[in-house]
């Protein structure tokens, strides 16, 4: 069985979770802490649904494959189907408002990547999108005044805004149907913040976002 997205209020949302459209660089500053350039379009790459796991739950990354680094990122629930959108368009079909762990196999990321090949298999393997519930988008109204972030045992890690983003939320969603037909039950990752790192066994992490979304989790020793 599919997983299907939750509001926080406990009510599941009517479709079951598709595809989870992700971007890379959207922040500045990470683009910069990797020694990467900092992209005049965005970079798109997609998880399988089946990376998809519920925050919530204690997380059991592959540690036997090398270094397991977190992201956290705003994800987007989308409530229809969209094509070739427009940014008002785009804006209209997001339903909800979440966090997700964009876990990334670092070790085997850079190796395929100092060989040019593509790094699917760092990002889309099994509970490599671990996904909060969602906010109703009622709930913050204003893209630029979202804020988010994460803490590992206590101490602040990433901390993320939408004004940093280098490209708008509804620039983004449209640009992502251009390539995509974007269809409701898909979820969109919006990049990451500077302070990733690699994932500490046995830690206790936080999230946090704007609209009252507090979400607690470990990790497996």
């Amino acid at each position: 069985m599919r997983f299907v997205p939750q509001f926080t209020d406990g009510q599941a949302f009517p479709y079951e979770l598709g595809k989870v459209v992700c971007v890379g660089r959207n922040y500045a500053d990470h683009a910069k802490e990797l020694d990467n350039p900092v992209p005049s379009q965005p970079l798109l790459f997609i998880k399988p649904s089946t990376s998809v796991v519920d925050l919530q739950q204690p997380l059991s990354p592959p540690f036997h494959r090398g270094e397991v680094h977190y992201e956290v990122e705003l994800a987007l629930l989308v409530g229809k189907t969209i094509s070739d959108a427009t940014p008002d368009e785009a804006s209209a079909a997001i339903t909800g408002l979440g966090l997700a762990l964009d876990l990334t196999l670092r070790d085997i990321q850079t190796e395929l990547k100092e060989k040019g090949h593509p790094w699917e298999i760092a990002k889309g393997f099994d509970g490599a999108c671990p996904l909060s519930p969602f906010l109703p988008l009622s709930r913050v109204p204003n893209w630029n005044a979202l804020a988010f972030k994460l803490e590992i045992d206590g101490e602040e890690r990433q901390h993320g805004e939408g004004a940093d983003m280098i490209f708008t939320i509804p620039t983004l969603v449209a640009e992502m149907s251009r390539h995509f037909t974007l269809e409701a039950g898909d979820v969109i990752l919006t990049g990451t913040p500077a302070g990733v790192g690699e994932l500490p066994r046995g830690a206790k992490l936080r999230m946090t976002l704007t609209g009252g979304l507090d979400i607690t989790t470990s990790v497996v020793e």
